[in-house]
């Protein structure tokens, strides 16, 4: 994808950061001691970073910040829709999982959007976080990083929340349900 593609025209930026403002406003409990002009700035500094934001709101991400990394001073963005994002579910786990489809290819993988979003997979710890924040991934699931180890042997895993627990599954790289997708996080 070229460069000058990943960049929002004027309408489209005030259009989201308009929605993202909203969101942040509805959702104080997700990111106390932050404030909206802080974030605003630095996303007005990073507009590349505006572009990932857009990509995870087209495709129902409902991205907001649920973190802030004291070190560097990154605002934290995550998805927080209800469920695994609309526009990103039914795929596989990865590029070297797509391939090895032989019938029946999904359109795409989870990390192989997750990087042309310009976004990164949640790992199991930061699923974990996240579910502290609310109840998600109620009637969906959601890939999540998986170690090499599991990798190496043709599985990934993912998670989902289910009798207020959130649980971790396996599952082989290759495999893809309309229900399954994955979450992203984005540091601005």
């Amino acid at each position: 994808m070229k460069h000058e593609e990943k960049v929002l025209s004027p309408e489209q930026r005030e259009d989201l950061l308009k929605i993202i403002k909203a969101r942040f406003e509805k959702n104080m409990g997700r990111h106390k001691d932050i404030e909206w002009l802080d974030v605003q700035t630095r996303l007005e500094a990073n507009p590349e970073k505006l572009w990932s934001l857009y990509e995870m709101e087209k495709t129902g991400g409902e991205p907001d910040v649920i973190d802030r990394d004291e070190k560097t001073g990154e605002y934290i963005f995550c998805d927080c829709s209800a469920e695994s994002p609309k526009g990103r579910r039914s795929v596989c786990y990865d590029g070297e999982a797509l391939e090895s489809r032989k019938e029946h290819k999904p359109e795409n993988s989870a990390l192989g959007m997750a990087e042309a979003m310009g976004i990164e997979i949640l790992t199991e710890e930061q699923y974990r976080k996240l579910q502290k924040l609310g109840e998600f991934d109620t009637k969906t699931s959601s890939w999540v990083k998986t170690p090499d180890n599991i990798r190496k042997l043709g599985g990934a895993i993912f998670c989902d929340r289910r009798y207020d627990t959130v649980f971790v599954y396996h599952n082989g790289a290759e495999s893809y349900y309309a229900s399954r997708g994955f979450r992203g996080m984005l540091r601005v």
